[in-house]
């Protein structure tokens, strides 16, 4: 905004210039500045005339002093309201009578720059290199526009250098003393409720022991003498404009210091800082006696919760909040100014630590409800459901209940594993996806509210990933509220041990949100850095951290012995007041409650749990805590659903693929996207040769033309790992986008693809939350390469094939993983399909009544696994997702060489009404001998079938038979044993590419042997051929792949 800049932007009449001097820079800087403050349109005048006939007429140098200090002086005698961009803080001294002495100084420093003092030298060489305004010098002096700062500007003294340097250099010292405060307050604020940063040195490896002297004005030259001096700060501070220096320190302390430290100064945004500098340094009015009342009944609520749970059930891990009971408070208030600005839907994730208290308090969950899972039970929906249940402390629930303000507001909290924060991603997916449900486009009705550990949060990665989601435009919340439980200690391991950096909210600073720590035995502190969180949440769109000091009154669990290894922690744990004492006996020397009436409360809290308890003996679970309405009428795993078609008439199917064939007029299509289009058109046209990414294509499309949402969300997914979707195009001059799949030409569903940030557990986990929320729509989930999924394999193990089993809760996710030994080395060529294969719990050694439980045979396991080889199939099996009455997890292993195969081509035909989706192809051949004459089955599995087929075909083999088994999990036992018993005399083969100890094989060999033995009541065995053992999933050598690939193809075919 210096010299060139400015005449790039016209912000002064006259003729614009390539090369200035360096007087007319200064020039342009100086009257710019006046401009900005709006100063000459005020009085309704322009820049003298004058000014600019001189310097147009090259008479500017020798006229330079006296035409810019006359005009300065004139135009700064009126008092201008500001509008628009103000004079930057640090050049205010750019005023009246002090531009003779700065013209005087810069004449002598354009000749010899040593002439003048450094620190006007400095600023001189700034302004020629054009800085940014406001970094020339900084912080430079407000102090000099009155005479309280110890110059008159009116005196003689105003021509005096060391004048001008003196009051500068004061209010660059105040300035400097306001910004230590704001950056570093924090780390001198007293927020740990047991002083155990300073007794046992937790943080002495990240702060340093200095610290403190950073606040003190004796560090910056000031005396005891100067504390009632006043000095100008003129906005920098809330209230008077002159503040005595005293006035000053107390302010900044009151602010930063107290049981409040707040880190912002990292965020990038301006606004957003001034936003919070104007709250938290003007005095919060005082909390009034109802207000007061509220924050003791809810604190009560929490201690005397834990108390009589401690009391009732004494040797039952709960894992109870105790130390960090002002959590409670905290939250109702969150919830309540959430409330007032709009908030009607909150999904919240959260560990063990407290769940019950948030249960109970928060949520509105019933106790009696709570306290029936601490009695010994059997499942109460075995015969709805079958599964293996989870800890009281895992279980989820959804519950609406009304505030105090007389709004509902809805609760889901979301199961979750022992895993800490794995629950983060799920949370915000199903956060996410509510929004789209519920038509949310603003992101300020439904919120994501996410409790953490300290540990946890600084220790587990899925954490970071799950912020970056924060403003990136598919998986953004409109800001998630989290909340750290900070009792600092990670089960038996202290913070200096467990991180690297003072807090564990320090990994948050790198998306740019507000941090509030706070000690959690202020409770109105709390309370208020809750509700500033809300406020900040609902008006910049954001994600913010509220880290409540407190501590753990007992060990990891209520039977854990903490003294082994923090004796000194836990002795002072052992005489600390619990934070109601400290409460209520703060309210009581206020009067704000007298004795009588805090007794009347806790007895009054304390009769009604044990209301409760009695209640809970004969508590009846009800089946609605568990689904929301969404998912009504869905079948559970032992009510039978019926085989639903998935086939779409040709005319359907004709008209989608015109749409997502068709390009809008003037749109600038890549020449290499033209000849893709023009191949699709032709196979949908003809009805012959649709490839693999046609037929995703016309799935999603039918689906959307249904009413059916379709996402597909992962690394590269717009356009393909292997370039084989370009499901956005790309205008190639203007770079608009167009969606061909949200461009049908009919009432339709919304198609979402997303490229999504390079993270498997954070992404993995935000889709499966997604899919949780409703049924209506398929979530798609695709890896790079399916090797990387195994970076999510917390998601795979505790949500995906658990889920259901655990917390009664369906999932339709989807996902794509690239598979196949092609000789790209051991990391881009196996989606480890055995370990998928692992987690079904189909039974290998027991046959289901296939004439009554075949349809019920997925409904019976936890998720599918497929490894389709035709498109069609492929087409089918997204389909069967959405037209089935229940939800189960698919995991597809999808083609990398087989999306352009010349062989893996479907006919439009094998898309229609009268086709479904296959679990086992049969042996297409009609040149092959009689089937009692074939001498080898193959049964395999994906794109191994397509190297067989040529190979057989090259050899002109007659009497070997090849089987696809397309779906693994749940194992078609009826249909596998149909193939055998085609043909009685051959030979079976297992073939794959994976390694024996890797693939299908240890899979499928127990059930292909209890196929022969139980239906075909004969002994063949099941032979294996395929890769040798290996460590590594696949070789890097392309040579040494080519030489295993024909081996275990000879073999087979031998």
């Amino acid at each position: 905004m210096f010299a060139n800049r400015f005449f790039a932007t016209a912000s002064l009449e006259g003729p614009l210039f390539k090369r200035v001097s360096r007087e007319e820079r200064t020039f342009h800087f100086f009257a710019d500045r006046i401009k900005r403050q709006n100063v000459f349109e005020e009085v309704g005048r322009v820049v003298p005339t004058a000014l600019y006939e001189r310097r147009q007429s090259g008479r500017f140098r020798s006229s330079f002093s006296k035409l810019f200090s006359t005009a300065l002086a004139s135009e700064t005698t009126a008092t201008p309201k500001v509008q628009g961009s103000a004079l930057d803080p640090s050049e205010s001294f750019l005023s009246g009578t002090n531009a003779a002495v700065l013209e005087d100084m810069y004449e002598k420093w354009m000749t010899d720059p040593s002439s003048v003092d450094p620190s006007w030298a400095q600023f001189f060489s700034n302004v020629d290199r054009e800085v940014a305004p406001g970094e020339a010098v900084p912080f430079m002096s407000r102090a000099l526009e009155t005479a309280k700062s110890g110059v008159s500007l009116t005196s003689s003294s105003v021509t005096s250098q060391e004048a001008v340097l003196k009051a500068a250099s004061d209010t660059v010292k105040i300035m400097s003393i306001i910004k230590a405060y704001r950056h570093r307050g924090h780390l001198i604020a007293d927020l740990d409720p047991l002083k155990l940063d300073e007794e046992l040195g937790f943080y002495k490896k990240v702060i340093p022991s200095g610290t403190k002297r950073d606040f003190e004005p004796s560090s910056y030259g000031f005396t005891e003498a100067d504390m009632d001096r006043e000095f100008v700060v003129n906005g920098e501070l809330p209230g008077k404009d002159i503040r005595s220096l005293r006035d000053i320190i107390q302010t900044l302390r009151r602010s930063y210091c107290g049981t409040v430290g707040i880190e912002y100064r990292h965020i990038l945004s301006k606004v957003e800082k001034d936003w919070i500098a104007e709250r938290i340094e003007k005095e919060f009015p005082p909390f009034s006696v109802e207000q007061k009342r509220i924050i003791l009944r809810d604190l009560a609520d929490a201690e005397l919760f834990e108390k009589f749970l401690a009391i009732k059930f004494p040797t039952s891990k709960r894992f109870g909040l105790e130390g960090a009971e002002s959590l409670i408070p905290g939250l109702q208030a969150l919830l309540e100014r959430g409330s007032n600005l709009g908030i009607e839907n909150v999904v919240i994730g959260m560990p063990h630590r407290g769940r019950l208290n948030v249960l109970a308090n928060i949520i509105g969950s019933p106790v009696e409800k709570i306290l029936h899972e601490f009695y010994p039970h059997d499942d109460p929906f075995g015969e709805t459901y079958q599964g293996s249940g989870d800890v009281k402390y895992h279980l989820g629930t959804s519950n609406t209940r009304k505030l105090r303000n007389g709004k509902s507001m809805h609760f889901s909290l979301v199961a979750n594993p022992s895993h800490l924060e794995a629950v983060d991603p799920v949370v915000v997916g199903k956060t996410r996806a509510k929004q789209y449900f519920t038509g949310d486009t603003e992101r300020k009705r439904t919120l994501a509210l996410l409790l953490h550990g300290d540990a946890s949060f600084a220790g587990q990665g899925v954490v970071q990933e799950t912020l970056e989601f924060s403003d990136l435009r598919d998986y953004t919340t409109g800001g998630t509220v989290h909340i750290v439980v900070n009792n600092q200690i990670g089960f038996t391991t202290d913070p200096r041990h467990a991180r690297s950096s003072p807090y564990p909210t320090d990994v948050a600073k790198t998306v740019g949100m507000p941090i509030f720590h706070v000690n959690g035995d202020d409770t109105e502190a709390v309370v208020r850095c809750c509700q500033l969180a809300m406020d900040f949440r609902q008006t910049f769109g954001k994600d913010v951290i509220v880290d409540i000091f407190c501590y753990r009154r007992h060990g990891h669990n209520e039977g854990d012995q903490p003294t082994f290894t923090q004796p000194r922690m836990y002795k002072t744990i052992q005489k600390h007041p619990s934070i109601l004492n400290i409460y209520s006996e703060k309210l009581m020397n206020e009067q704000v409650v007298s004795k009588a009436d805090y007794q009347k409360m806790v007895k009054a809290t304390n009769d009604g749990l044990q209301k409760a308890f009695e209640n809970s003996k004969h508590w009846v679970p009800k089946e609605h805590d568990w689904l929301s309405s969404l998912w009504e009428g869905f079948k559970t795993e032992k009510q039978l659903s019926k085989i639903q078609p998935t086939g779409v008439e040709e005319e359907t199917l004709k008209k989608i693929g015109t749409a997502i064939c068709t390009v809008p007029q003037g749109f600038h299509l890549h020449h290499q996207l033209t000849r893709f289009i023009n191949q699709r058109r032709e196979s949908i046209e003809s009805g012959k040769g649709i490839d693999w990414s046609t037929a995703e294509a016309l799935a999603i499309g039918t689906l959307l033309a249904e009413g059916t949402s379709v996402r597909l969300s992962g690394q590269d997914s717009e356009r393909g790992t292997f370039s084989q979707r370009h499901s956005v195009w790309i205008d190639q001059e203007n770079e608009a986008v167009h969606i061909p799949l949200n461009n049908l030409g009919m009432t339709q569903a919304r198609f979402q693809v997303c490229n999504s940030s390079l993270s498997e557990y954070g992404v993995m986990g935000f889709e499966l939350g997604y899919s949780l929320e409703s049924p209506n729509i398929l979530v798609i989930w695709e890896a790079q390469f399916g090797d990387f999924s195994n970076g999510a394999q917390v998601i795979i193990d505790t949500f995906l094939a658990a889920g259901e089993r655990k917390w009664r809760r369906q999932s339709g996710l989807t996902l794509f993983l690239p598979h196949g030994m092609e000789g790209q080395g051991p990391e881009h060529s196996s989606a480890r399909l055995e370990r998928f294969l692992q987690l079904c719990d189909d039974d290998p050694d027991v046959i289901p009544e296939m004439h009554t439980d075949r349809t019920r045979q997925i409904q019976l396991c936890n998720m599918q696994v497929a490894n389709c080889s035709t498109p069609a199939n492929f087409f089918h099996i997204l389909r069967r997702q959405i037209h089935r009455e229940f939800r189960k997890p698919l995991v597809l292993m999808t083609p990398k060489s087989l999306l352009r195969h010349p062989l893996c081509k479907s006919d439009l035909a094998d898309f229609l009404p009268n086709k479904l989706f296959q679990r086992v192809i049969s042996e297409k051949s009609n040149d092959l001998v009689a089937d009692k004459d074939i001498r080898k089955v193959i049964f395999c599995s994906g794109k191994v079938y397509y190297d067989l087929l040529e190979a057989r075909q090259k050899k002109e083999i007659k009497d070997i038979a090849i089987c696809r088994i397309e779906q693994l999990a749940p194992f078609p036992f009826d249909r596998v044993s149909s193939e055998i018993g085609k043909y009685p005399n051959a030979q079976v083969i297992w073939c794959q590419e994976e390694s024996k100890n890797m693939g299908a094989w240890f899979y499928v060999k127990p059930r292909m042997e209890t196929t022969i033995r139980e239906l075909e009541k004969s002994a063949r065995p099941v032979k294996y051929v395929g890769r040798p053992p290996s460590a590594a999933p696949a070789t890097g050598l392309p040579k040494v792949h080519e030489a295993e690939q024909s081996k275990l193809i000879s073999e087979a075919l031998e």
